[in-house]
């Protein structure tokens, strides 16, 4: 283990030569860099397959299919994640706004933020970037819930 730049530790932990080597450019922009993908561009933001939504950065299960919804914004969103335990939350004020930064609870890796305005039944909308996320299609027969 070791620290990231803001000291807090991850039981994931890697430098950055080791990340950049392990992510695409775009995929270490985002998680790395709290960078944002373009709305209607990043993978599986559409996709109605079903299946469990993992961390780019260190392939921990963050998100169900049975939880995404068509939110219109143009980036995956989910209404919970797959365990309360799964990502963590912190404030984000940059860009002169006040918002709810979500990141891997293993990994640290940024993957989007939260807000209040989700559907039930939790009313929050988990608003990701698909870049930070993997997909893993649930066998046949499983629903992805």
């Amino acid at each position: 283990m070791g620290k990231k730049k803001d000291d807090t530790v991850w039981p994931v932990m890697k430098d950055d030569a080791e990340w950049r080597a392990q992510l695409t450019p775009e995929q270490y922009h985002v998680t790395r860099e709290a960078g944002t993908e373009r709305a209607f561009t990043g993978p599986d933001w559409d996709t109605k397959t079903p299946g469990t939504y993992h961390c780019i950065c260190c392939d921990q299960p963050l998100f169900v299919s049975g939880t995404k919804y068509d939110s219109g914004t143009g980036w995956p969103s989910f209404f919970q994640p797959i365990t309360p335990d799964a990502v963590a939350e912190r404030a984000d004020n940059s860009l002169f706004m006040r918002r709810t930064e979500v990141v891997c609870s293993s990994c640290g890796a940024h993957l989007g933020h939260v807000f209040p305005d989700g559907p039930p039944p939790t009313g929050r909308r988990y608003c990701m970037n698909g870049t930070a996320l993997r997909l893993a299609p649930a066998a046949d027969g499983e629903t992805g819930n």
